[in-house]
């Protein structure tokens, strides 16, 4: 389970980071569904692919840590989450969207349940390993190669 999570929030890191680029490098050209947005509309979405890309940036940034911190990944969950229903109550105030919307909204509902479910998959697994993976966390911030803590 530990792997999974790792893997899911690779994936989730690295695609929030090429999603909010292209947001902010492709303007309104990158969202399906809006005919003639003005410059209000590109402007708030170029501002928003960048606030993507460092949500993305945070996933990649706990992956990193060893182990998995629970209380960072169920807090981007939650944020995640937050965004589809978003969406709901967008469609509640003015109805449908593009079909592609549907599509992200139903992943932004439905992931977080894995991702919460997976949350402390990491730090069970460092605990089973009787502490090794934090002991290899502070041998290399300590600057040993082979990952061990030095003992004094």
């Amino acid at each position: 389970m530990a792997k999974a999570l790792r893997v899911l929030a690779w994936t989730m890191g690295v695609a929030c980071v090429a999603i909010g680029f292209l947001h902010l490098l492709g303007g309104s050209a990158a969202f399906p569904g809006i005919a003639d947005p003005g410059p209000t509309v590109d402007s708030f979405g170029r501002f928003m692919g960048a606030i993507f890309a460092g949500y993305g940036a945070a996933w990649i940034w706990a992956v990193r840590q060893t182990p998995v911190p629970a209380w960072a990944v169920r807090g981007l969950t939650a944020v995640f989450l937050l965004g589809g229903l978003g969406r709901v109550l967008a469609i509640a105030v003015d109805g449908r969207p593009h079909w592609f919307q549907l599509v992200l909204m139903g992943i932004e509902l439905g992931l977080p349940l894995v991702y919460f479910w997976l949350a402390d998959a990491d730090e069970r697994a460092a605990g089973r390993s009787g502490g090794r993976a934090a002991e290899r966390s502070v041998g290399r911030a300590a600057g040993r190669s082979d990952g061990r803590a030095s003992r004094a």
